[in-house]
């Protein structure tokens, strides 16, 4: 339900809050341990929900797991006959050492035009320019063109589990009437050949989460022993990390290599030539073609003149669309006959189609907000809520638009140290957010 908003002619300045919300948004902790020992969501969303109310919106608290609290809030729109757009940010953000940054990583600072903090671009400013965008066109009367649900969500960072997950579990009625949605990690801008290209997420790989297993004979380490499960395991995970997967670019990272092509003249380019051009970019838009295989985890032994019964290792997969049990088999392959591979959370990949209304007013928002803009999807290496909504048929699409700095690396602020934003690309996000309103 929402509380209605008297009309009024106002002016509007989709922008005026959203750094401050991002800053606020930072200093909030949300880290998310994968365990359930941090600190949950419930802070950021009992603030996000304030927001929401100043403005006449009221919100819907999901909250299946104590602590782990989503906000869920509907704006209808002007349009009843077109289906309600799900637009869709998470609270929680992955820890972060504060010995290792410059600044204090929930202090939101600015300095030099950049907000510092986790959770800068993953993705407490997508959230934020939401929340700046909603607020300045409530207090406006300006409704949208299509009924909006807003959903911040919990618990992203590892799985959506007590977020995306137990709200289609258990609150589907809340969304189910949507039909597309639009998150994070996409359009950004990266340099090509001096040109502003902004990658749209049109799908995102499958995640694969495995753990080996090697069974043997414990003894003393004294003994001979032809069945050691420690040296199993090694082999298995050295074969895993070491395997070079081919590139198989899909529809979306074909259109995106046809762009390349298109910006650079170079016709005749390879794969790895093209990736070249976007030089840091690079390192993400290679792991969206290809799948990967990242042991990161091992467990074995508890003494050093005792060789174990048991070893254990833990592999991060992630797979492109169509290929799960290919991936599964291969994997299984490399480990050998004396590991054993068990997928602990398995979810699928996605992709969707490059076309469309809604994929029209993104690309028209960006135009009229940056006309030099080229635009291209992107297949996403890691993962997001989409995977929850697309259980219920919701194509998501990650548009958290920002022009950025050709020199930024960007890619590597996504869980990194020093994680910032530029706070004129926030400005810029919430300008291209308050169009699309009235396009999508």
């Amino acid at each position: 339900m929402t509380a209605d908003v008297p009309s009024q002619t106002a002016p509007i300045d989709p922008a005026a809050e959203v750094v401050e919300i991002c800053r606020n948004l930072i200093r909030i902790d949300t880290t998310n341990t994968g365990d359930d020992r941090g600190p949950g969501e419930r802070k950021a969303a009992e603030y996000v929900a304030e927001l929401l109310a100043e403005v006449g919106l009221e919100s819907t608290i999901v909250e299946v797991t104590p602590g782990r609290t989503n906000v869920i809030a509907r704006w209808e729109g002007t349009d009843l006959s077109l289906p309600p757009l799900l637009v869709h940010g998470h609270l929680d953000v992955v820890p972060a050492q504060a010995g290792d940054w410059s600044y204090d990583p929930f202090g939101g600072e600015i300095v030099d035009g950049y907000l510092y903090g986790r959770g800068a671009v993953d993705m407490k400013d997508f959230d934020a320019m939401v929340l700046s965008v909603v607020r300045a066109r409530r207090r406006a009367g300006l409704a949208p063109r299509r009924t909006l649900v807003l959903a911040f969500t919990a618990d992203e960072e590892a799985g959506s589990i007590h977020g995306a997950h137990k709200i289609v579990d258990h609150h589907r009625d809340l969304v189910a009437d949507c039909t597309e949605a639009i998150g994070e990690v996409g359009g950004f801008s990266t340099d090509i050949g001096g040109k502003r290209l902004y990658l749209l997420e049109s799908g995102e790989k499958g995640l694969a989460w495995m753990r080996l297993s090697a069974q043997a004979t414990a003894g003393h380490g004294s003994m001979v022993r032809d069945n050691n499960a420690v040296t199993a395991i090694a082999r298995a995970v050295v074969a895993i990390g070491d395997h070079e997967w081919p590139y198989e670019p899909g529809p979306s990272m074909q259109i995106l290599l046809d762009k390349v092509r298109e910006l650079t003249g170079a016709a005749g380019a390879s794969t790895e030539e093209l990736l070249a051009e976007f030089g840091l970019t690079a390192r993400m838009i290679r792991a969206g073609m290809r799948n990967i295989s990242n042991p990161t985890m091992l467990d074995a032994g508890y003494k050093v003149n005792v060789i174990p019964g048991e070893a254990h290792a833990h592999v991060d997969g992630r797979f492109l669309p169509g290929q799960q049990d290919a991936f599964l088999a291969e994997v299984r392959g490399l480990a050998g006959d004396a590991v054993t591979v068990d997928p602990l959370t398995l979810q699928p990949a996605l992709e969707y189609p490059f076309s469309g209304d809604l994929v029209d007013a993104m690309t028209v928002s960006l135009h009229a907000e940056d006309p030099e803009a080229h635009i291209a999807p992107y297949l996403m290496s890691g993962g997001t809520d989409a995977k929850a909504w697309d259980r219920l048929g919701i194509r998501s699409y990650g548009f958290t638009p920002l022009r950025l700095p050709a020199d930024l690396d960007f890619t590597a602020l996504f869980h990194g140290v020093d994680e910032r934003v530029p706070t004129d690309a926030l400005e810029f996000g919430a300008r291209v957010f308050h169009r699309l309103l009235d396009l999508a």
